[in-house]
């Protein structure tokens, strides 16, 4: 399951790349401050059960930010957020959108799970799978049914079934008074991999700001 650092340091990379000459200390801060954000439903968890990675996780919440980013710098005659917080608003905001959705919530649909489309659809999905080309077998990869065109994602059941632990939130209900309470960092050789590449491109980029 991966924490808070490696979600900020995918999404640290995210705004490297995407930002341009918007990019700064300041734009940067706000790209991450949006994945955090995300992850903060572990806190919804303590009173609505099994909120986390539900209540902030689900793709309502960046379709409908998408809506509003859209309406403002598309259709309005004179943007907003282009006039409260400069012209370099926009980008930042859908920078910190694809941040959310590829980095926050995108991150743990591949690996734990989350409630994509909660609370209108309450169930747990995780998509797992490979791609592989064989020389008997020719190109071959099992994220998407090309006879359907579904995405093979895993249910796993509902807030009701399904419980993701935190250092927060570590069992459903009343916890024993000893309870183990984790707060990981990185879990995998590639996380920490991921984190050291973000603090060197992230760096890079901030060195030339």
């Amino acid at each position: 399951m991966p924490s808070t650092v490696v979600h900020l340091a995918l999404a640290g990379l995210i705004a490297a790349g995407l930002l341009g000459r918007a990019f700064s200390a300041r734009s940067l801060a706000v790209v991450l401050a949006a994945v955090v954000l995300v992850d903060f439903d572990v806190f919804v968890g303590l009173v609505v059960t099994s909120a986390h990675r539900a209540a902030f996780h689900t793709l309502l919440v960046p379709l409908g930010v998408a809506a509003a980013l859209a309406y403002d710098t598309r259709i309005r005659d004179s943007s907003l957020l282009r006039a409260r917080f400069g012209t370099d608003a926009p980008r930042i905001g859908w920078v910190s959108l694809v941040a959310v959705v590829l980095s926050a919530i995108g991150l743990d649909f591949f690996t734990s799970g989350v409630n994509l489309f909660y609370p209108l659809h309450d169930q747990f999905y995780r998509l797992n799978g490979k791609a592989i080309l064989s020389n008997k077998q020719g190109f071959v990869q099992t994220f998407v049914e090309l006879d359907t065109g579904m995405v093979e994602a895993k249910p796993l059941g509902s807030t009701q079934e399904m419980h993701v632990d935190s250092g927060v939130d570590p069992t459903r209900g009343a916890e024993p008074k000893h309870v183990r309470r984790v707060f990981p960092f990185v879990e995998t050789g590639w996380q920490f991999l991921l984190v050291l590449t973000s603090l060197v491109v992230v760096g890079g980029r901030l060195r030339e700001t």
